[in-house]
């Protein structure tokens, strides 16, 4: 047998040797390096077809490859730079004034007296906008003059310090007690364990839950390739967290109802998922996603699901008393892993005020940042940021007390009733159509017979600071307290607006409807974010 082998062995060698003495040795070498290198191109390339689809793989390679022409490559720039200028046209006359030193001798008290000076610029923002300012009334009184205070007497804190400012730690927590309670820790489904920290904002809350679970789901399923998968009405805080935590982020249709496609999302989970996501509701229409049946999905698969409630956190729970038909989508739902709730929008908190909740302790010890060799002694932090400005959670604590279930059971009828008025007033309007059925204080609105767009320059140049929306072109108004006494006005503004644009269609001289339409056409996404990237390039 052996004899056998040793014998089969020899022949081949001869066999090999004498086929491959054909050749040259340099080809020898680089022929199986060629194959390698071809092979991995190939790779790469389907797995960009996999990940962006074919069509829009051979556009990006069209648009990559026509660009190494000078000639097309000054065109485009130089068309983008056209772009860019008019996004920042109404500001850059202004920033050539701008102080880029300090002065010679200090100002002293007389700075109060500038930056009230400087206030004066600011435009009309009461009643005007979308969102922006959720705190009724005038900035120098009630709320506003209470949390203001509130925040003046803690400027000088900081939590990072236990020992020191025990007053703001004890803020903070009751803070994201208060709120947890509100989001269902209080229900036997919950566990018992909820728990979470306050964050400057939503974003930072969406960060932190996604950088938990990747490294709990790191530690459970030993993932090292993190995959989450939200649907496209899912906020653009997930996209930055996708790219500071390298997760590949898959973006899903939504369905026709404008809601997350729990079937579509099924279709992309695979095992190195670890995060799937629901809105409660949405910020582009104001929709709940099927929370539940997220759950669902979510349990089936062992993976985690993270509910963003930044604009329902302290709207929807007291909705739910009022009578409104609002479905279960907080920790009272099988297979909710985190929550991120704004305190700074509806709780009537100062700005820069959030809340990150999770399910139990054992996701949330991956939030922490620990460290042990450190000259500087041994350190630990619980979120994004290290110092934190103890004035904002004083200003969040002294919002929610002074308010309580009565206070934000008050504004939540007002707010939806305001709501209601505007979705029938833009229903009234024959050349408009509102975006899906909202569940709460947004109403998004399109046009099938008028550029809405056009309809946005005229309000903007009425005083209106709407939203404008795409996949479908519309805009929106995220209602407040602001709009409570106005709302009249704004449905009044709005139809007037329309006639405009039905009598004399095209664009208003200074207005940004071309722009708005031509991005939403423009099948060339990476020239979408690197026009967005320079405007903002040359506005910070």
């Amino acid at each position: 047998m052996d004899s056998a082998v040793k014998s089969f062995l020899v022949e081949f060698r001869a066999s090999a040797n004498g086929f491959l003495s054909k050749y040259e040795p340099l080809a020898l070498v680089f022929g199986p390096l060629f194959v390698i290198l071809l092979a991995r191109l190939l790779q790469s390339f389907l797995d960009l077809v996999y990940e962006r689809g074919l069509k829009a793989t051979v556009l990006s390679f069209f648009m990559a490859t026509i660009k190494l022409i000078p000639v097309v490559k000054r065109r485009i720039d130089s068309e983008k730079q056209k772009v860019v200028d008019k996004l920042q046209s109404s500001g850059q006359s202004k920033r050539e004034s701008w102080r880029t030193e300090l002065p010679r001798a200090g100002l002293g008290s007389e700075v109060i007296v500038k930056m009230k000076n400087e206030k004066q610029n600011d435009v009309v923002w009461q009643g005007k906008c979308s969102g922006t300012v959720y705190i009724g009334g005038t900035e120098s009184e009630g709320h506003f003059s209470l949390i203001n205070e509130a925040c003046s007497m803690f400027a000088h804190t900081n939590p990072l310090h236990l020992d020191v400012f025990q007053s703001v730690v004890r803020f903070e927590a009751e803070v994201v007690a208060m709120t947890a309670a509100l989001l269902g820790s209080k229900v036997e489904a919950s566990g018992g364990q909820i728990c979470g920290n306050m964050t400057s904002g939503g974003t930072e809350s969406i960060l932190l839950a996604v950088k938990s679970t990747r490294d709990y789901m790191k530690s459970k399923k030993g993932i090292t390739k993190p995959e989450m998968i939200i649907p496209e009405s899912a906020h653009s805080a997930y996209d930055k967290a996708a790219q500071y935590f390298n997760i590949k982020l898959w973006r899903v249709p939504v369905d026709k109802e404008f809601k997350a496609d729990v079937k579509a999302i099924r279709k992309f989970i695979n095992r190195n998922t670890i995060l799937i996501v629901g809105s409660a509701p949405g910020f582009p229409h104001g929709i709940i996603d099927p929370i539940v049946e997220l759950g669902k999905l979510a349990s089936s698969y062992g993976i985690c699901l993270h509910v963003d409630f930044c604009l329902g956190g302290f709207v929807l729970p007291f909705a739910r008393k009022l009578g409104y038909p609002i479905p279960p989508c907080d920790f009272s739902v099988k297979g909710v892993t985190s929550i991120s709730a704004d305190v700074h929008k509806y709780g009537l908190a100062p700005k820069g005020t959030s809340i990150v909740l999770y399910r139990n302790h054992e996701i949330r010890k991956h939030q922490f940042v620990a460290v042990s060799e450190w000259s500087g002694g041994l350190y630990v932090s619980p979120t994004i940021a290290g110092s934190r400005p103890g004035g904002l959670i004083a200003g969040a604590w002294a919002a929610m007390m002074s308010l309580g279930e009565e206070g934000y059971l008050q504004n939540t009828k007002e707010i939806m009733e305001v709501s209601k008025k505007i979705h029938k007033g833009v229903n009234e309007i024959p050349e408009l159509f509102v975006v899906g059925k909202p569940d709460m204080t947004i109403v998004a609105f399109g046009s099938t017979v008028i550029d809405i767009f056009e309809v946005n320059d005229i309000m903007s140049s009425k005083g209106w600071h709407l939203n404008a929306l795409q996949r479908p072109s519309s805009i929106h108004i995220c209602v407040t307290l602001q709009h409570v006494s106005i709302v009249d006005n704004f449905l009044q503004d709005l139809q007037e607006s329309v006639n405009t644009v039905k009598q004399n269609p095209g664009p208003i001289t200074g207005g940004l409807a071309p722009i708005y339409g031509a991005a939403e056409r423009m099948p060339d996404r990476d020239m979408v974010q690197d026009l967005l990237i320079s405007y903002m390039d040359g506005t910070c």
